[in-house]
């Protein structure tokens, strides 16, 4: 994704005071593993089709491997250029724009190796709890540097959510993959706890603090992240009937979907960046949960339902890539229509 697709909402009177100093080169990096992010939450829900519905593996494979591929490349990319920068990662971890990007590293790891210990135990259940660990000690250095000055608040975005809320979440998702109850609850009320301390913090900023920029506007979809994530976590975590607490959760994916319908009208006016890769993690979150919901009613036609919102899903990912095929080639294409100098030399 790009830097300018990580911009801090900002009202203009503040955004000069409220921009940091520190160095943005790690921003663009960071965020742009929200595109295997988006691959590996897409595949879920193909996942959760071939539980539920039976639907054909080959989906699901095709895209936790073009998710593990880019995964690697990212990862392997962005630690060999800061092995140039002595203080890198910190650096960009204590950056007030680009810092909870840093999540998406391990987070990405716990999506992949959950998927991936089915076919090898027990190597996928030790690397699904070695990339836990990261995502906790990640979390915990952010929220170290925040809690003692290290950010203000119109610096805040909705971005800040996810590496304590939907990725304690998918922690809990990745523990009940390798059969660790336990800890899953434990993940679980992790996430709860910091759904509700920032999530308030997140919700005030954006409801007091000014309009978000438009760039910082697709960050709005982390409130739909949340409750898809934790809906997952808690149903694989407590098999068996849906009771009263997946009910809740429930009810609240329900109206931050629709939050998210009423959105539509705002996102239409946004310029097309890379970052718009952040909307296909929530989208394949709600797929996955949705399948899942509706396996376990008796309503009529539910796998009818089911491959509609999953076909939506897909069709959805698939045009936020092949847009961004297109706006990567755009610019080359520019340079290439260019008329050149016919100076003879």
């Amino acid at each position: 994704m790009t830097d300018t697709g990580t911009a801090v909402a900002l009202t203009p009177a503040a955004q000069d005071r409220a921009l940091p100093q520190a160095p943005l080169s790690g921003m663009a990096a960071l965020s742009r593993f929200g595109i295997p992010l988006g691959l590996a939450g897409l595949g879920g829900g193909w996942s959760a089709a071939r539980s539920s519905l039976g639907s054909p593996v080959w989906p699901e494979e095709i895209l936790y491997g073009a998710a593990s591929s880019l995964w690697l490349i990212l990862t392997a990319v962005y630690v060999f250029r800061g092995l140039r920068r002595k203080g890198a990662f910190r650096a960009d971890l204590r950056h007030e724009v680009a810092g909870p990007f840093a999540s998406f590293i391990p987070l990405v790891g716990i999506l992949l190796s959950s998927h991936y210990s089915q076919y090898l135990p027990p190597w996928g259940a030790w690397l699904c709890m070695g990339f836990i660990a990261a995502l906790a000690s990640v979390a915990a250095q952010l929220l170290a540097h925040w809690v003692t000055g290290g950010v203000s608040m119109q610096s805040i975005h909705p971005g800040y959510l996810l590496p304590v809320v939907p990725g304690f979440f998918v922690a809990s998702i990745g523990f009940s993959s390798i059969h660790a109850r336990d800890a899953a609850m434990a993940s679980f009320g992790i996430g709860a706890f910091f759904w509700l301390v920032v999530g308030t913090v997140v919700t005030v900023r954006v409801m007091t603090g000014g309009e978000l920029t438009a760039a910082a506007k697709t960050g709005l979809s982390a409130y739909l992240a949340a409750p898809a994530t934790a809906n997952i976590a808690w149903m694989l975590s407590h098999p068996g009937p849906v009771g009263a607490v997946q009910l809740g959760l429930t009810g609240v994916l329900v109206i931050m979907a629709l939050t998210q319908v009423m959105l539509l009208p705002e996102y239409r006016k946004l310029p097309f960046t890379q970052m718009f890769w952040v909307f296909t993690f929530p989208v394949g979150a709600t797929a996955n949960y949705s399948i899942r919901w509706l396996a376990t009613t008796d309503l009529p036609g539910r796998e009818i339902y089911a491959f509609t919102i999953l076909g939506l899903a897909t069709a959805f990912t698939l045009v936020i890539a092949a847009r961004s095929v297109l706006t990567a080639i755009a610019p080359k294409s520019a340079r290439l229509a260019t008329p050149q100098s016919t100076e003879v030399r």
